[in-house]
């Protein structure tokens, strides 16, 4: 838990050793953080500094912020001086032949069938003395590690932080706020999303205490969900558990409190409802409304949803019934309002403005996104599930009427600028204005943002990496790049049918990863044509992204005077975890903008195919996913800023500062924290 925190929050759990003369310790310490791109802070060196026994205390920090940057394991390329001497990719393959020819193999025409393909033929010392040592460079990051709390205090803390959230967690979040909940399962929190409540309370039914906050059938739903190792999102089938006596009895008595005119939402998952029932038995308790329930489910009672009875005021072209209907409900209308611009609705802003204080602040951004990008035609949408797939379908809709828009627009800004704190003064760092003001979690890593931000970055070269280990069966992932020109016209690709291209270098091709395996591409910018690079990891044999042991991508930038191996952790810009279910993982896009870089997060995954993924085959949708990532509006930090400067500064308020990571003082509100500047 302590290595969770520091990762999670780089606050590192304050000792509760004997104190002592720990200094020399405190400048191992800060050397080696230093030297993956970290720095202790002031007060955490302090601390170690009067720790008698202060070895094992340090050794976990830099443990733990190694394992954040991707920097715990041996990063080994297939071509041992890479960039250096890649070779021609017909040369290379003429080798592999050769060489199994030399061997007296008989060859077939699958490179994978030959001894020197696909396996690193060097030790990890044999690859080091072929480079030499990096020199640091005031380009190279570094993030400052702090001193925190007690554990216990820390646990508390993280566990608020997560549990309070007012966006959706991502699904490592969760998984972790579920193991918070167990050690703070008394802990007294409000807590605005649903699925939150319900990994709350499964804490609560497993240690036999009252149920909180439970007001929807959905909510028993994904509480029982939760309780069998399911998908609290409702968006994947669960199998359920067999629940014990006490359990059954406090998940039907709290389907017992649940209003007869909430019943309509069984519909949504009849079928969950109909697995759920065999496993509670309601017949055996005297709960008459939670047995009604699952009648609805089996079709003995009936009861309409709320969208029903919207879809069926939109079948019937009863447009104002319809807004009656959704008026009761703030949060849908403000949903559907596309909908209904499109079917006529008039005076539309006045119901928003009605309902806008009940919905909640990540819903109101959404729509001013979505609506932002709805004036004009577009070529093509593209759809991205929660789950991060992504498909793509023609855009016969008919750009909404932008006077309508406006006046919709202007009433929802008005709505976020009331529940913007009070300031004195705003700081805004420039390099957090192409934010994207998160509506839901992100990816676990290091330096990652929400889908759509963009981030800034110099250096010659730009480096970007995947690595990842298999766990049951031989995996073989491939990193590949696709080029586009400005017109997002298809320029070439690198990867391990094409090793080099213009100034794009690809490290070589590795298809087992029992012990880890990692692949490079280098950019370097001078030297290439291409103005906007797409890299994707694709699946061609073995275990999904769901499944390995560890996958991640992660980029780094540098300059080409520093030298260096293929891996230096001081230079990496940011680490992402890869889960998904598709079989192609297209993480963040790049843009080659005079001296800099500008990249540009995805989080997106084709379906691809069971296996044999190449980037040949996707590279037409990768160019559509790219132009629309780039052409779409978002809701940024900047337009935050907009929004304060429209409220106005109080005198005597605090000072708000918005950045991308924590300073030495702690006050400043990072990108995790944004969401709870618009609070509701």
């Amino acid at each position: 838990m302590r290595t969770t925190i520091i990762k999670k929050t780089l606050r590192v759990p304050a000792s509760d050793g004997a104190p002592g003369d720990g200094a020399a310790v405190a400048r191992q310490l800060d050397a080696a953080l230093i030297s993956s791109g970290f720095k202790a802070s002031r007060d955490l060196l302090e601390h170690v500094g009067g720790l008698a026994e202060a070895e094992d205390f340090a050794a976990e920090t830099v443990r733990a912020v190694k394992e954040l940057i991707g920097a715990r394991g041996q990063h080994n390329p297939y071509f041992k001086e890479f960039p250096h001497n890649v070779p021609d990719t017909l040369a290379f393959w003429w080798e592999c032949l050769r060489d199994a020819l030399e061997q007296g193999i008989e060859p077939t025409n699958n490179l994978l069938d030959l001894p020197k393909y696909g396996r690193v033929q060097h030790s990890y010392e044999e690859m080091l003395r072929a480079h030499d040592e990096l020199i640091p460079s005031l380009k190279d990051r570094i993030t400052v590690v702090h001193l925190g709390g007690t554990l216990e205090e820390e646990v508390r803390r993280l566990f608020e932080e997560l549990a309070t959230s007012p966006i959706p967690l991502a699904e490592n979040d969760r998984v972790l706020l579920g193991e918070l909940a167990v050690l703070c399962v008394d802990a007294e929190v409000v807590v605005p999303v649903r699925e939150n409540r319900a990994i709350l309370n499964t804490a609560r039914l497993v240690a036999q205490r009252p149920l909180r906050g439970i007001d929807t059938v959905t909510d028993v739903l994904r509480l029982a969900a939760e309780a069998s190792g399911g998908d609290v999102t409702l968006k994947e089938p669960t199998r359920f558990r067999s629940f014990r006596r006490p359990e059954r009895r406090a998940l039907l008595g709290a389907l017992n409190e649940v209003a007869e005119s909430k019943f309509g939402d069984v519909n949504v998952n009849r079928e969950a409802w109909k697995r759920l029932g065999e496993r509670l038995h309601p017949h055996e308790y005297p709960f008459e409304r939670a047995q009604d329930v699952f009648a609805v489910a089996r079709g003995e009672k009936v009861a309409r949803s709320f969208a029903g009875q919207v879809e069926l005021a939109f079948v019937e072209n009863d447009v104002e019934r319809a807004i009656g209907i959704l008026a009761k409900a703030p949060g849908m209308l403000l949903r559907q309002l596309d909908r209904l611009l499109r079917h006529g609705a008039e005076n539309l802003a006045e119901h928003v403005e009605a309902a806008v204080p009940e919905v909640s602040s990540r819903v109101l951004i959404s729509v001013l996104e979505h609506l932002s990008n709805r004036t004009t035609p577009d070529t093509a949408r593209v759809f991205a599930s929660r789950a991060r797939r992504v498909w793509i379908a023609d855009d016969d809709r008919e750009p909404l009427e932008p006077k309508a828009v406006e006046a919709i627009v202007k009433v929802v800004e008005n709505e976020l600028i009331r529940r913007l704190p009070e300031y004195s003064e705003l700081i805004v760092d420039d390099e957090v204005l192409d934010v994207v003001v998160p509506v839901s979690g992100t990816e676990e890593g290091f330096g990652v943002l929400p889908r759509g931000s963009k981030l800034w970055f110099g250096g010659d070269v730009l480096r970007f990496f995947v690595h990842w280990r298999q766990q049951a069966k031989r995996t073989d992932y491939d990193l590949s790049a696709v080029l586009l020109n400005e017109n997002f016209e298809y320029q070439g690709q690198v990867s391990w049918t094409n090793l080099k291209q213009a100034g794009a270098y690809y490290s070589g091709d590795l298809t087992d990863a029992s012990d880890g395996a990692t692949e490079f591409i280098d950019l370097h910018r001078d030297a290439m044509r291409a103005k906007y690079v797409v890299p994707q990891v694709n699946i061609y044999s073995g275990e999904g992204f769901d499944d390995v042991a560890e996958s991640m991508f992660g980029f780094m930038s540098r300059d080409l005077d520093q030298m260096g191996k293929p891996f230096e952790p001081s230079t990496v810009r940011a680490r992402s975890s890869m889960r998904g279910k598709g079989k192609v993982a297209l993480p963040v896009m790049f843009e080659r903008e005079g001296d800099s870089w500008f990249g540009t997060w995805l989080h997106l995954y084709l379906r691809g195919t069971s296996w044999g993924n190449r980037v040949e085959e996707n590279r037409d949708v990768v160019k559509l996913i790219a132009a629309a990532a780039l052409r779409r509006k978002y809701f940024t930090v900047a337009r935050v800023r907009d929004l304060f400067a429209r409220k106005g500064s109080t005198m005597d308020a605090a000072v708000i500062r918005i950045g991308l990571t924590q300073d030495e003082t702690g006050t400043v509100t990072t990108v995790a924290e944004l969401g709870k500047l618009l609070s509701d």
